[in-house]
C-alpha cells in the first residue's frame, strides 16, 4: 500500500514516476478489483453469469462449448435495488439547515453530487468529496487513488486518473495540501507536466479581450478531498452478497434453459455408442428443428417425458430472494403490499433498514462536517426519509389526539400526510385568518 509518507520522501524529479506507478498499484489492488466487480453488479452486468458457458465433452474427455442447447443469462437487479433504497431513504430529499443561505453556500447541486457520493460509498466502500472554492465535485474509488498519513490515518494526498482507452492518453492530478499538479502520459511518448503546481483558489485579473491572469492564490488550512465511507467496516455493501446474488441468477436461467429446451423430453439412443456428448447435442438439436429424427442399421431412438423440477426451484429461488432482502437489511415492499398493513406492522417491517441507516447516517454526517469546516460554513445537517405510511391510519390517529396539541401542528403533519405539504403554511394563514374574522365577528 502507497501512502502518504511515500510521497514526502521522494524529491521533484521523482514525483511524475511516482505518480504513474502509484496509479498502476492502486488498480492492482484487491481493494480496487472489488469495487471493480461491484461496480459491475451494480450496472446489472452480474460477472458470474454473464461469464457462465455451458461444456460438452468429446470420447476422449475434451471439453468444448456448447453451442446447441439454450443458455439464458438472466441478470438479477439486487445490488443496484439495495443500494438504491439505503442511499434514497436518508439522501433523496436533500439536506435539511438550520440557517437558511447554507445550501445557497454549498452551491446548488450539493444535494445531488452528495446523494452521487453516497452510492459510490455503498458500491465501492469509500468514496471523495473535493471542495472546489465554491462546490462539490465527487471522486470514486475507481479514478482516484488515495494517499493516508501512516501515523494518523488521515487522508493527506491522492491522485486522480482518467483514460478513455488504452491507446489514448492518460491523464492524471496529483492532489497535495500545497495545490495540485497535473499531468499526461501519451502513448509511445514519456510523461510531462500539463499543468505546474498551483494553489487551490485562483485570484483572476484581466478582461475578456486581454485575457485572464493568474495575480495570487491559496489553499486551505487542511486537505480540501474528504474520504466518504459507506458503513463503519470501510467496505463496500457488496461483500458476502455476491454468492447468494450469483446462486440465483444460476438457478432462474438454468430454469429459463429447462423451459425452452423442453428438456422434460429426453431422448434414448440404443445401439449408439461411438456417439459423444456433441454427437448427442446434435441429434437433439436437429430434432427439436425438424422434429424428426433419422436413424441407421439397429440405431434406435425413444422419447420419454419427465416433469420439470418445478416446485423445488420456485422454492429455492423465494429463499434466495428472502436471504439476500433479510442480509442486506432492506425493505421488501412484497410485505407491505400483500393486503391491508397496519401503522404498526408497517414501522416493524422499516426497523431493519431504520437501524442500517442509522449507522450509514452517521458516516454521511461526519463527512458533511468535514466539507463544512473546509468551506467555512457553521451549520448541522439532518435528514428527512422517505418512508410507506398507512394515511388513514396516521390520519386518524393526528385527529384523535388534536384536542392536546397545536391546531397549526395538526394541519401542517394533516397536509404532509395527504402529499400536500407545500400549502401547509398558507392553509394555516388562512385558518387563523378565518379566525381573526369570527372574533371580529362577536366583538
Amino acid at each position: 500500500m502507497v501512502t502518504y509518507q511515500d510521497l514526502e520522501k521522494l524529491n521533484e524529479d521523482e514525483v511524475m514516476d511516482f505518480v504513474k506507478s502509484t496509479i498502476s498499484k492502486h488498480k492492482s489492488s484487491a481493494e480496487y478489483r472489488e469495487a471493480e466487480v461491484a461496480e459491475e453488479y451494480n450496472r446489472k452486468r452480474n460477472k458470474t453469469i454473464m461469464d457462465f458457458q455451458k461444456l460438452l465433452y468429446t470420447v476422449s474427455g475434451e471439453a468444448v462449448l456448447d453451442n446447441w442447447s439454450a443458455n439464458f443469462k438472466l441478470r438479477s437487479n439486487f445490488f443496484n435495488r439495495f443500494v438504491t433504497q439505503e442511499n434514497q431513504y436518508l439522501l433523496g430529499n436533500g439536506v435539511q439547515w438550520d440557517n437558511e443561505d447554507t445550501s445557497d453556500k454549498l452551491g446548488k447541486d450539493f444535494d445531488t453530487q452528495l446523494q452521487d457520493a453516497g452510492e459510490k460509498a455503498l458500491v465501492h466502500g469509500i468514496s471523495f468529496g473535493f471542495w472546489n472554492m465554491d462546490h462539490m465535485e465527487v471522486f470514486s474509488f475507481l479514478e482516484f487513488a488515495p494517499l493516508f498519513d501512516e501515523e494518523t490515518g488521515a487522508l493527506k494526498a491522492g491522485i486522480r486518473f482518467w483514460q478513455i482507452d488504452n491507446s489514448k492518453p492518460l491523464r492524471a492530478t496529483l492532489y497535495e495540501l500545497d495545490g495540485y499538479t497535473d499531468y499526461i502520459w501519451r502513448p509511445g511518448e514519456d510523461g510531462q507536466i500539463l499543468n505546474e503546481k498551483r494553489s487551490y483558489n485562483l485570484t483572476m485579473k484581466g478582461t475578456d479581450v486581454d485575457g485572464m491572469e493568474i495575480v495570487d492564490g491559496e489553499n486551505y488550512k487542511t486537505f480540501p478531498i474528504v474520504p466518504l465511507y459507506g458503513n463503519k467496516q470501510k467496505q463496500s455493501e457488496f461483500v458476502g452478497m455476491r454468492e447468494n446474488i450469483d446462486c440465483y441468477d444460476l438457478i432462474k436461467s438454468g430454469f429459463a434453459n429447462t423451459v425452452d429446451e423442453a428438456s422434460y423430453l429426453y431422448w434414448i439412443v440404443n445401439n449408439a455408442g461411438g456417439m459423444d456428448d456433441i454427437d448427442l447435442a446434435k441429434f437433439v438439436e436437429r430434432v427439436k428443428t425438424t422434429h424428426a429424427a433419422s436413424v441407421e442399421g439397429n440405431v434406435k431412438a425413444e422419447s420419454h417425458m419427465q416433469d420439470a423440477p418445478y416446485a423445488s426451484r420456485e422454492a429455492l429461488l423465494g429463499r434466495l430472494r428472502s436471504d439476500l432482502y433479510e442480509d442486506a437489511q432492506a425493505l421488501d415492499v412484497r410485505e407491505i403490499a400483500a393486503g391491508a398493513t397496519t401503522a404498526t406492522q408497517i414501522r416493524a417491517a422499516y426497523e431493519p433498514l431504520n437501524s442500517k441507516t442509522d449507522k450509514y447516517e452517521f458516516c454521511v454526517i461526519t463527512f458533511i462536517s468535514n466539507i463544512l469546516d473546509l468551506a467555512g460554513i457553521e451549520d448541522k445537517p439532518t435528514f428527512t426519509r422517505s418512508a410507506i405510511i398507512n394515511t388513514s391510519e396516521e390520519v386518524g390517529m393526528l385527529l384523535q389526539s388534536a384536542q392536546y396539541l397545536e391546531p397549526t401542528y395538526v394541519t401542517e403533519k394533516i397536509l404532509n400526510l395527504l402529499g400536500d405539504g407545500d400549502r401547509a403554511e398558507d392553509m394555516i394563514k388562512q385558518i387563523l385568518a378565518n379566525q381573526v374574522k369570527a372574533l371580529d365577528a362577536e366583538e
